[in-house]
């Protein structure tokens, strides 16, 4: 969830302070109609059941078209079906919250896995969410904020600027001027979060997408806590508060300042921030996409190995551009978590492997931090060291790394198809890894979206030579993470 991860809507009534522009909402003007969210446990059960029969009722039609055709078809290919996708993809953005913020991780985290089909319809749950009807949205204001609410702006736009899995943002205007974004939670969404998790977990079972053998136990009671952290929007404005304070002195990157006396654990106020959207970029020139991208992965690297703190959501509407002065503007903070001493020091091993480019090395620390399954690399050896050295031959070139240039993809996606297909082998990493490598994956989907070329090598190398390791036992803490001042 994001400020401005849909276009600015102009601002209606302004002759009316204080206006409560309903009229224009309930004209289901924008990009998704308005749909209220189901609140209670058994509704949403409800939706989760019909879901799972609609995809059931797809698979048995196209296996019935398929055998008509003299095809003998493979589950698998029954339930990545287009049709399904869409049956998915509208059923999450409906129901909101920890469903459709799974979804979104899922369609984002499993990147060149899923065919392209799949991969394009899953993406409308990355993009897309209904909006509140203006009934449901001023039952939520008024309850955060008192009957009188309206008297607090000299104008409240009621049609979102963006809407997503957690809640929708709304721009307004104080009395004194001041532009302020307002990102208000849907109402149920934190009661929902562990029977949404638990519902989407039980659809992946039936589904066979994952082997009954993998034990997504750990995973499932993270995904929980870092939702329920996620929907704390007084953690959130507090986490982009710190971040504001790490990067105060850096001018390329740019925090919203938190409005403290207007949030509540539903309700976020923070400082309106003009940007344009991070993939306007791919129309400007390659300096300055080279320098944007620089910028971010810089942050990244900045977040393992100086802050000891992370933002894990790589979504790219967290991440927005001002032309004029080429700043990052960084937004949603509630995915900010420890990065615990461990993990950091697992990626300064493998980093330093690399740099060396010590491939049985790489292999060996990758086993040993826990990044690869030992199972899986006892039985596919040689491919995994062909990955190795595939990515290793593109990262060790003199000149800048081109995320544009993917023609090492393909050799990994064919090496890695024996390693997906012996689901005996699959690997989950411990949770802290996955949280940071899910951001440092989204973060290189981007810079291969903007053909950014990036020294990646000299960026790693200066990290890990000038990033402190803590004291033993020493775990950084979210509100006093070391690094900040730049």
């Amino acid at each position: 969830m994001a400020v401005g991860s849909l276009p600015i809507w102009p601002d209606r009534s302004r002759a009316d302070p204080g206006a409560w522009d309903g009229k224009a909402l309930s004209e289901g003007k924008g990009d998704r109609p308005e749909r209220s969210i189901p609140r209670g446990r058994l509704s949403r059960l409800g939706h989760f059941g019909r879901l799972a029969g609609g995809v059931a009722g797809g698979m048995a039609a196209e296996g019935m078209r398929r055998l008509a055709s003299g095809e003998r078809p493979r589950l698998s290919d029954l339930l990545l079906t287009p049709g399904n996708a869409m049956r998915v993809a509208d059923r999450l953005s409906h129901l909101r919250g920890a469903a459709l913020k799974l979804g979104q991780m899922i369609s984002m985290d499993a990147g060149d896995i899923l065919p392209p089909e799949l991969s394009t319809i899953l993406a409308t749950v990355r993009n897309q969410a209904y909006r509140m009807p203006p009934q449901q949205l001023g039952a939520v204001l008024k309850r955060e904020w008192g009957t009188d609410w309206r008297r607090r702006f000299s104008h409240f736009d009621a049609m979102p600027i963006a809407a997503a899995s957690i809640g929708q943002v709304h721009r307004a205007t104080l009395p004194d001027g001041q532009v302020l974004a307002i990102k208000v939670q849907y109402p149920g969404v934190r009661a929902s979060i562990d029977a949404d998790v638990d519902n989407v977990a039980t659809l992946l079972r039936i589904s066979n997408l994952l082997p009954r053998t993998l034990d997504l136990s750990p995973l499932l009671a993270e995904a929980k806590r870092q939702l329920a952290e996620e929907a704390d929007y007084l953690r959130e404005g507090e986490q982009m508060r710190a971040y504001g304070e790490r990067l105060s002195c850096d001018g390329r990157y740019i925090v919203p300042t938190l409005h403290s006396d207007l949030t509540t654990a539903d309700v976020l106020a923070m400082q309106f921030v003009e940007a344009q959207p991070i993939e306007t970029l791919a129309d400007a020139g390659q300096d300055v996409r080279d320098r944007a991208m620089t910028t971010l992965i810089e942050l990244v690297l900045r977040e393992i190995f100086e802050f000891g703190v992370m933002q894990t959501d790589p979504n790219f509407a967290n991440f927005r551009w001002q032309p004029d002065t080429g700043a990052l503007v960084l937004l949603d903070f509630g995915a900010t978590r420890v990065v615990p001493v461990q993990t950091v020091e697992s990626y300064r091993a493998l980093i330093a492997a690399g740099l060396a480019h010590d491939r049985d090395g790489i292999r060996d620390i990758a086993v040993e931090t826990g990044f690869l399954g030992a199972e899986a690399v006892a039985a596919h050896r040689a491919t995994v060291d062909r990955i190795i050295a595939a990515i290793d031959d593109a990262l060790g070139r003199p000149e800048p790394f081109d995320f544009g240039d993917r023609a090492f993809v393909p050799v990994v996606q064919a090496e890695a198809s024996s390693l997906v297909g012996d689901r005996a082998t699959w690997h989950i990493p411990d949770t802290e890894k996955l949280f940071v490598q899910r951001k440092i994956s989204g973060t290189a989907m981007l810079c291969a979206r903007l053909k950014a070329r990036v020294d990646v090598v000299g960026l790693a190398r200066a990290a890990i030579a000038s990033g402190l390791p803590l004291a033993d036992g020493q775990e950084p803490h979210l509100a006093s993470a070391p690094g900040n001042k730049p």
